[in-house]
């Protein structure tokens, strides 16, 4: 039998048909009564937001607090990537993701290695479930997709929860959880450049009274490059089991592992005046053993308690280890008249452990006969970071850009530099929404932080401490219902990042504070299933370091302002039609820093305008029904980067990306994907003389087969 084409949502139809039957009956006794008193029974009501992954639109998150709110209730730029749109587009890594969501920006690398860039700002961390690790794009540290349900991307400094951090905004990935009821879900697909993935995921109870649940989720993938050489291999295992040990209380854990390989590409080079090759896009300059490997695995427990009035305490831990050893060359000069340049190689060896712990109280009550909320909390992180490194050897001879040879020399690489860096925070947070009337909601929270870094030479054992004490961070916000579907929304966030350049007195600078100012209008609609926003947001990030002239010291009086607007709407428009779409005007630039700096840009990097769109539609016609389509675009103008007196530019382009499917039955579902529909030829990111300029993926095409059951 075929299915629906509508893919499964709670709708408010259903909602409200459930809640006009349970209370049709006490109801009719009360009309029966006419008068007099009459004791009625006690009724129930449990509404249901619309669940994560099941189309667009999430309709909650957790990323703006330590629980699940109405997007409308957050006084923040937030935006909510399902498992949907996820499997639509084909996103496997963090940074596919990127590429496609408002407010975000991609500078490519290897697939896993790009860097990903909020607001004018390179993310340095990324949160599981609320609990934070680092985030390193020369590490491969991006997280494979499949064994989350749902990605949410908050926007602007995220200092409340977070302490130490970029102010550009943050990442929070919400991980497959065990369910009660069986289902199993995986897929085949194979794509250009002979790129094969697999995926599995089966969920279920593990005991007849579903008191003990798990979930077992694997990906495998490999591919080849439109770029010559360059290849790329990942796999990922997850597993996690739920214990019900209370009625009110669940204990979670779980453990996952990834590891990559990657053949990696430092990019192309430039011409000496700094204009972009014009090559064949599959120009690979490296050497044939190039060689990239990470691996990681981690470890969870949380425990959740739940309260009678609402509210809940947990307690959650997780612990990842890390371990990247790399060695690649690549070339080290811009290319001459003739097309030669010059080559160097470089070779390290990582290892990073980080421990997150978090617990904490949320805790409602009722005010003015208003239901209001406080979260009191307290958590630590620890990283450990060891670094073997070879910074740079050069390697004989030059290669030319039009015929390049793989088959370069191995040059010996030893690892003389080696350095750990263990950074350990601890904080306490408190946050209160308070409702002094039914339209308003006043949000008050801040926290205090004590942060304390080590850095030590293991060749001559010597070392530096960074240290900050009772570093106070507040954050104010205030919500104003419209009607049922609208909210103007203001709020005002702050961040701290710690700084390792020495001043004057030869003691490391103050921090760097990020503070970010956004206003706006945020909509719900068709119960959820749609969700919309525009805001203003003006974010200053100050104290930076700034060298002084014929000093050895630096001073922190730098500081760069970053300001625009950022819309979005996503969700379903009308039945079986599900869209996503969102825009950027990001604004950067200096307001003091080096000499001539001001006023100049701080972001070169980041276009001022960026604009992403995503449909799909199913078909309710009986000829067509079970067949869907999909398509989209990726707009964005001109951006460049400066090195010395070369000026790197890629002007504005647009990438058209296209999708059709059909659902065979209830269980299969088969899809072909084509990107780059035009073939537009561009560099999606450009970089400096010698290196980091990558073009664009050419015409490609992703043939997936899809089963749940």
């Amino acid at each position: 039998m075929t299915s629906s084409p509508v893919r499964p949502r709670l709708r408010c139809a259903a909602l409200a048909s459930a809640v006009a039957a349970t209370l049709a009956a006490p109801l009719a006794h009360a009309q029966q009564a006419q008068s007099g008193d009459i004791t009625l029974p006690a009724v129930t009501v449990t509404a249901t937001s619309p669940v994560a992954g099941e189309g667009y639109s999430a309709g909650t998150a957790s990323i703006g607090g330590k629980g699940d709110a109405s997007l409308k209730e957050i006084p923040q730029s937030v935006s909510v990537v399902t498992r949907d749109r996820m499997d639509d587009q084909n996103m496997v890594r963090l940074e596919d993701l990127a590429r496609r969501t408002t407010g975000m920006l991609v500078l490519a690398n290897d697939q896993g290695r790009s860097s990903i860039f909020m607001r004018g700002f390179e993310l340095d961390s990324y949160l599981v479930d609320g609990m934070p690790a680092p985030l390193s794009s020369i590490y491969g540290s991006q997280p494979d997709l499949w064994i989350y349900d749902r990605v949410e991307v908050l926007r602007g400094p995220a200092g409340l929860y977070n302490g130490t951090g970029e102010p550009g905004g943050t990442v929070n990935l919400a991980r497959k959880r065990a369910l009660k009821d069986f289902a199993a879900s995986g897929s085949l697909s194979y794509g250009s450049w002979d790129a094969q993935r697999y995926e599995g995921d089966i969920t279920g109870s593990l005991t007849e009274d579903g008191k003990v649940r798990g979930r077992v989720v694997a990906a495998h993938q490999s591919k080849n490059s439109w770029v010559d050489v360059n290849d790329n291999e990942n796999s990922v295992g997850y597993g996690t089991l739920e214990f019900d040990i209370a009625p009110r209380t669940t204990v979670s854990v779980g453990i996952s592992g990834a590891s990559s390989s990657v053949t990696p590409f430092n990019g192309l080079p430039t011409n000496a005046d700094g204009s972009l090759l014009d090559v064949d896009r599959s120009t690979f300059i490296g050497a044939g053993w190039n060689s990239f490997k990470n691996s990681s695995s981690e470890g969870f427990a949380e425990v959740m308690h739940r309260l009678e009035s609402g509210g809940h305490l947990k307690a959650a831990l997780r612990v990842v280890n890390r371990s990247v050893n790399f060695r690649y060359a690549y070339a080290s000069s811009a290319a001459n008249a003739a097309g030669n340049v010059n080559r160097t190689a470089i070779a390290r060896d990582y290892g990073e452990d980080s421990v997150a712990v978090d617990t904490h109280a949320s805790l409602p009550f009722t005010l003015w006969n208003l239901p209001q909320n406080l979260i009191v909390g307290a958590d630590f992180r620890s990283y450990d970071q060891t670094t073997l490194q070879n910074t740079g050897t050069a390697i004989p001879g030059s290669i030319n850009v039009n015929s390049p040879s793989y088959d370069w020399p191995v040059p010996n690489l030893p690892l003389n530099s080696r350095t750990n860096v263990a950074p350990e925070q601890y904080g306490l947070y408190a946050n209160l929404r308070i409702k002094p009337w039914q339209p308003l909601t006043l949000v008050g929270g801040a926290r205090v932080s004590w942060y304390e870094s080590t850095t030590t030479n293991l060749v001559t054992n010597t070392g530096s401490k960074v240290q900050v004490d009772n570093k106070f961070t507040p954050f104010a916000g205030v919500v104003y219902d419209i009607g049922r579907n609208w909210a103007a929304y203001a709020s005002y966030t702050e961040i701290f990042q710690p700084q390792t350049t020495l001043g004057a007195d030869g003691q490391p600078l103050d921090p760097r504070e990020g503070r970010s100012f956004e206003a706006g209008v945020k909509g719900q609609h068709q119960g959820g299933l749609l969700n919309s926003q525009i805001g203003l947001f003006r974010l200053k990030d100050k104290n930076r370091a700034v060298a002084v002239p014929a000093t050895t010291y630096s001073a922190a009086n730098g500081e760069v302002e970053v300001q625009g607007i950022e819309a979005e709407i996503s969700g379903m428009l009308a039945t079986g039609w599900e869209a996503s779409a969102g825009y950027t005007f990001t604004d950067t630039e200096f307001v003091s820093g080096t000499a001539g700096q001001a006023g100049q840009v701080f972001s070169t990097v980041t276009p001022r305008h960026n604009f992403n769109l995503w449909t799909r539609y199913d078909f309710q016609q009986d000829v067509l029904r079970g067949a869907y389509v999909g398509g989209g675009l990726r707009a964005m103008s001109s951006f460049y980067n400066v090195q010395g007196s070369a000026r790197i530019q890629q002007d504005a382009y647009t990438v058209l990306d296209a999708l059709v499917g059909y659902r065979i039955s209830r269980n299969v579902d088969v899809s072909l994907a084509i990107n780059n529909l035009l073939d537009e030829k561009y560099y999606q990111r450009v970089g400096g003389t010698s290196v980091f300029n990558f073009y664009g993926e050419p015409r490609s095409y992703w043939l997936k087969t899809s089963l749940k059951f």
